[in-house]
């Protein structure tokens, strides 16, 4: 189960570090600047659980791997748009930014909720499921928070279609799973909870109440 773990949180990473780059590579910042994103975004949430449940140093330092992987993947996609400018000046721009953005956004939410939640498991002796929720939803979105903060952007889970909520409902699957069913069982119901509903609420844009 710990390598299964260990593959879901290089996958998260890669996956945060690219939407992390990717905003930093729309918002025109050098190479220091994207790299500083890229990692700020893959890590940020896994700093923020890591400093709640009293893990010092933060694993994103005592496993340096993960940083190594975000600057990785934010240096590659660098290179990649610096080589094609083109890709950032075409039609298909938008599109194109749009999916990325998606993918890696949905991808890493799903995995670092269910990784939070395993997390805070291991550290807490007993049952408390909305402590390992919160936790679990908190490594999911705390990243990309910090992200948009950092990009000057009002934060995404404030203002784009269901996605907080989806780790939300995730992390009770996830919860209650793992109390029914078994550990394994837990993490992946909970990843493809989270997965599924924020998928369909971006395709049907699906979003909460809000005044218009």
């Amino acid at each position: 189960m710990d390598n299964f773990i260990f593959i879901l949180e290089i996958i998260g990473t890669i996956a945060f570090a690219s939407s992390g780059a990717m905003v930093a590579i729309e918002k025109k910042m050098d190479i220091f600047g994207v790299n500083i994103l890229g990692a700020t975004t893959a890590v940020g949430g896994g700093m923020m659980r890591d400093i709640i449940l009293g893990i010092t140093p933060p694993t994103a330092f005592s496993k340096p791997v993960y940083i190594l992987f975000s600057i990785l993947t934010s240096t590659l996609l660098f290179a990649i748009m610096y080589t094609n400018p083109e890709i950032m000046n075409s039609k298909i721009k938008n599109e194109f930014y749009d999916k990325i953005m998606l993918i890696c956004d949905t991808a890493g939410l799903g995995i670092f909720t269910v990784v939070g939640i395993q997390s805070a498991s291991r550290i807490i002796p007993y049952d408390n499921a909305f402590f390992f929720v919160f936790i679990g939803v908190l490594t999911g979105v705390g990243g990309g928070v910090v992200r948009d903060i950092m990009a000057g952007e009002t934060p995404y889970i404030l203002v784009r279609e269901i996605y907080a909520s989806a780790s939300i409902a995730g992390g009770i699957v996830c919860v209650v799973c793992r109390e029914s069913m078994g550990e394994a069982a837990g993490v992946i119901l909970g990843l493809t909870v989270t997965v599924v509903i924020r998928a369909l609420a971006a395709h049907f844009h699906w979003n909460l109440f809000r005044i218009h």
